[in-house]
């Protein structure tokens, strides 16, 4: 998508982009079917980066990762992908990433922590991952695969924690072959049944705020609690 210059001013920069950021996760199927369109093979890679990025960077929680999963595998009914290329394309990158993470983590994880007093990486974003890891253990690499932020977090967490490396790794390539598996299949056989296909912008409302759900009733019985502690 081509933007008018005077968009990208120091004025209007924060809106453009924005803006841009919300149509394409509202759009994100013509915005990928465009991308087919123009890059072809190359579109795999683009997709490889995204996935990489969501999964492997603790700054990036905000680029898409289940709704990206799923408009690509329901595009690829259609013929404009392979399904069975992109789910192992996808699933690579979905560990790759973890793993990139956790080193992160496990060399310049305090440091980063501190860095900005705390703005960088939020406080309430870590405390929300340890409590994962209080409840689940180990297994939170598996199930914090289907909560964005805690998903780019956990791995980074384990790896401060210095998780042992052959128990993170087990769990990442578990999480990341049900992460991708899992969305792929949902894009694949639903996301093409007429009522989704003629309302994916809806669709796509509704993956993202149930991917976020658990995260914001967290948060909730926090304030909840906290709420009783006080009176």
């Amino acid at each position: 998508m081509l933007y008018n210059k005077r968009k990208w001013n120091v004025g209007g920069i924060r809106v453009s982009t924005f803006s841009y950021l919300i149509d394409m996760f509202l759009h994100l199927d013509k915005h990928l079917g465009a991308v087919i369109n123009n890059y072809g093979f190359e579109t795999y890679l683009i997709l490889f980066v995204i996935i990489f990025l969501e999964t492997g960077l603790v700054v990036t929680p905000f680029l898409p990762g289940d709704s990206l999963i799923f408009a690509a595998a329901a595009l690829s009914v259609e013929g404009m992908l392979n399904i069975y290329a992109l789910v192992a394309i996808l699933m690579v990158a979905a560990i790759l990433g973890d793993t990139t993470n956790y080193e992160i983590g496990k060399i310049f994880g305090n440091k980063l922590i501190k860095i900005g007093g705390g703005r960088l990486i939020k406080q309430e974003h870590l405390d929300k991952t340890n409590k994962f890891y209080e409840k689940y253990g180990g297994k939170t690499i598996i199930f914090a695969r289907f909560v964005p932020i805690v998903r780019t977090l956990a791995p980074f967490v384990a790896g401060i924690g210095k998780m042992k490396y052959k128990d993170f790794i087990a769990f990442n390539a578990m999480g990341g072959v049900l992460w991708v598996i899992g969305v792929s299949a949902c894009g694949y056989f639903f996301g093409n049944i007429p009522v989704v296909k003629d309302n994916f912008s809806i669709v796509v409302i509704v993956i993202v705020l149930i991917s976020i759900m658990p995260a914001v009733i967290e948060i909730l019985r926090s304030k909840l609690k906290k709420t009783n502690e006080i009176a």
